[in-house]
């Protein structure tokens, strides 16, 4: 089992900035990957990035590319997702998720909330205009 512990959201003005945590415990060794999501109410989860645990590989969806930046502390067991010139369309809640090693990830299936075993509680970010 992996446990997943988000923090960081809040209110901030558009243009402002936020950095989302993403704390993974109990056995890390056994997560090949990480995603974030992001859900409003009635919607479907929206992919917005996703990087491998060994930090090879950095995928970032289409609507933040360029203002969303993934960062991490080993020791921690820490992914954070630094969120700058955010706008009102940003406002969600915004889940970390990992997939684990041993299955197998087809091309481009990172962008999927399927492909993931374990989630986080969410933390909302609320971007006012």
């Amino acid at each position: 089992q992996v446990q997943l512990v988000e923090s960081g959201g809040g209110l901030v003005q558009a243009g402002g900035s936020l950095r989302l945590s993403c704390a993974a415990s109990g056995r890390t060794l056994s997560i090949y990957i990480m995603g974030w999501f992001r859900q409003a109410p009635g919607k479907e989860r929206e992919f917005v990035g996703a990087t491998s645990w060994s930090g090879g590989s950095t995928y970032y969806g289409d609507s933040v590319k360029g203002r969303f930046t993934f960062s991490r502390d080993n020791a921690k067991n820490t992914v954070y997702l630094q969120m700058n010139s955010l706008k009102p369309e940003d406002t969600d809640v915004y889940y970390c998720a990992v997939g684990k090693t041993g299955k197998t990830y087809y091309s481009g299936s990172y962008r999927y909330p399927q492909t993931y075993d374990y989630w986080g509680q969410g933390t909302q970010v609320t971007v006012s205009s």
